[in-house]
């Protein structure tokens, strides 16, 4: 579990936040502080994101189970126990997402960096539920077989494995102040990662490439919770760190802390590489016309082709501008290098097929 630690003064009160990432991606949480612009760029983005395919097995007879994109999971008999340690019989309802390709990473926000900043080439992410009665269900404790996963997959550069990360979606905000009678009191609640989800790599887990059935072939020992088959993207150029300023219709709202979806974002996709980056750094202080986001420092590669994808809800209207480039060196005595955007009004359809339009890129 990592920990941030934010010092605010709220009025007078001078308080604590603790933010601390929390494997609790079950459901998702009720959106706080989020504001109506916010609320309708989310509500557009999530009811296009790939949904939940829902299955049944015998959990006493396991079975094969096939999502629409052609990954099978296989689940081995008896498999299943309740969260108390019970053995589990009868009917069990699996659900699963998946996301596969650019345009899925923007709409479920699920991009493909590490959370110190590193790019991720993606060959699938996935969230894996089984339930009886309602209840969550667990893999038995000290099953080596676990969930079997084998998703269609080419590798690439010779690679024969591949690291598996696993991913956090929300934070536990906490609180410290007094109460209405002076004795110390801790309020919590939980929001999502503004930067979409935090991958952090399973050290002791790959995904092998398997030439015989063109899959990449892996195993889940454990459920409900995101887990990502990526590899490092390599580029051996130099790194810079990019300013990316809207240059007009930037959302005042979108902030940097962890506070629910932002109602103006970021997303920028390497040429011919299924990875996301999420510019979810807001710049502080700017002055007029240089509002945006910047990348994690000295992050992306001097000379990469991409395209961006700049998003915006302001006053009930959607902007846009994507936007082909070739990250270029900084100028002499800087330490950045900018691209800037000058978005356009957009309907619902347009911002969708923009984003649709990513995965060629």
């Amino acid at each position: 579990m990592k920990t941030l630690f934010l010092r605010p003064v709220l009025g007078l009160l001078a308080a604590t936040l603790v933010v601390s990432s929390c494997k609790r991606n079950n459901t998702e949480l009720p959106d706080l502080q989020k504001g109506v612009d916010g609320k309708m760029l989310s509500d557009l983005l999530q009811s296009r994101a790939p949904q939940f395919e829902t299955f049944s097995v015998d959990a006493a007879a396991g079975g094969v189970l096939t999502t629409a994109k052609g990954t099978k999971f296989t689940i081995p008999a008896n498999i299943f126990t309740t969260a108390g340690g019970a053995p589990v019989t009868g009917a069990v309802s699996i659900t699963i997402r998946e996301i596969r390709d650019a345009s899925s990473m923007i709409l479920a926000d699920k991009p493909t960096t590490t959370s110190d900043g590193r790019i991720l080439i993606s060959y699938g992410e996935f969230f894996v539920q089984a339930k009886q009665n309602n209840q969550n269900l667990v893999i038995q404790r000290g099953n080596n077989d676990g969930i079997r996963a084998q998703v269609p997959a080419k590798p690439a550069n010779g690679q024969r494995e591949v690291p598996m990360w696993t991913g956090d979606t929300t934070v536990t905000y906490s609180l410290n102040g007094y109460s209405y009678i002076n004795q110390p009191i801790t309020v919590t609640s939980q929001v999502s990662v503004n930067k979409g989800i935090l991958w952090n790599q399973n050290a002791s887990s790959y995904a092998l490439f398997n030439s015989t059935n063109g899959t990449m072939d892996f195993r889940l020992d454990s459920l409900i919770r995101w887990i990502n088959c990526d590899a490092l993207y390599s580029n051996p150029n130099p790194k810079t760190t990019v300013m990316a300023y809207f240059t007009n219709h930037f959302n005042s709202e979108t902030g940097s802390m962890y506070s629910g979806e932002q109602p103006s974002m970021l997303f920028f996709k390497p040429r011919n590489q299924n990875t996301l980056i999420k510019f979810y750094n807001v710049i502080l202080t700017p002055p007029a016309g240089k509002e945006g986001f910047h990348s994690y420092q000295n992050s992306i590669p001097i000379g990469q082709e991409g395209t961006f994808l700049a998003i915006s809800a302001v006053n009930g209207q959607f902007y846009a501008e994507q936007k082909d480039v070739t990250i270029a060196a900084p100028d002499s005595g800087n330490n950045y290098t900018t691209v800037s955007f000058n978005l356009q009004p957009v309907d619902a359809n347009a911002l969708l097929a923009l984003i649709n339009s990513m995965n060629t890129k």
